[in-house]
């Protein structure tokens, strides 16, 4: 299944974001809105969990003309704000409600301090500068599978081992709309198919080895008799 998405709904959608306050003109709506609930609309400030139904469904490619659009700069922007927020290292536009091919990844540098100095080289990481894709693709240039663990703020509080290919080449479109090509490999090929995965409807448990999948705060819930409170807000 696929949303149906045009570019003047993606204008209307991310408009309602950008607007930061809208008048009525009809008396009965502005008094309608005085006691009716308020409804947050995408691109969200928060990132969707899973069961929402946009992580399962594949996103629709932006067409062409928007990419210079104001509308999908915001997004890009906007991509960037929640991912940085969240301290997380690839964020796609399903994960803030938007059925739409965008993802943007950042792996700096600083982080080298959560690991080993092993783990780093066994992981092959190594620093990733801002990176935006609109309408991207991928191509696997190593067919060679290698096992790391993984998280993913759409599954927040957990964590299982994933299989991804070693070397991908990633084309698409960059944040001003202009066509790019990136080889990618280690850990931002890894990136790069996680966030792939998610503009086609796939969550990492879908490819997880299921034994490994555990739940990243058992120690503490024992240790605290179960009382342990999880947010998926970013603070």
């Amino acid at each position: 299944m696929r949303l149906k998405v045009s570019a003047m709904q993606i204008k209307a959608c991310i408009r309602t974001v950008c607007t930061s306050t809208r008048v009525d003109k009809s008396f009965a709506k502005w008094y309608q809105s005085l006691w009716q609930p308020k409804t947050n609309g995408p691109p969200y400030d928060h990132i969707v969990q899973l069961g929402d139904p946009v992580l399962r469904v594949p996103a629709n490619p932006i067409p062409e003309k928007e990419l210079k659009s104001p509308e999908v700069q915001y997004l890009v922007k906007h991509l960037v704000k929640v991912m940085r927020s969240y301290k997380c290292v690839g964020l796609a536009a399903p994960q803030l409600g938007l059925p739409l091919r965008a993802f943007v990844m950042e792996f700096k540098d600083d982080l080298r301090d959560q690991y080993t100095s092993a783990d780093y080289k066994l992981r092959e990481m190594e620093p990733l500068p801002l990176t935006v894709f609109l309408n991207p693709e991928l191509k696997v240039l190593n067919y060679e599978k290698v096992t790391h663990t993984e998280a993913c703020e759409s599954v927040r509080g957990y964590r299982a081992d994933v299989a991804r290919y070693r070397e991908v080449t990633v084309k698409g479109f960059d944040a001003s709309g202009e066509p790019q090509e990136l080889q990618l490999k280690g850990w931002p090929a890894r990136i790069a198919q996680h966030e792939m995965d998610h503009l086609n409807g796939i969550v990492y448990t879908d490819v997880m080895h299921r034994k490994s999948f555990t739940c990243t705060c058992w120690q503490a819930v024992n240790a605290n008799n179960g009382r342990i409170q999880l947010s998926f807000a970013n603070k």
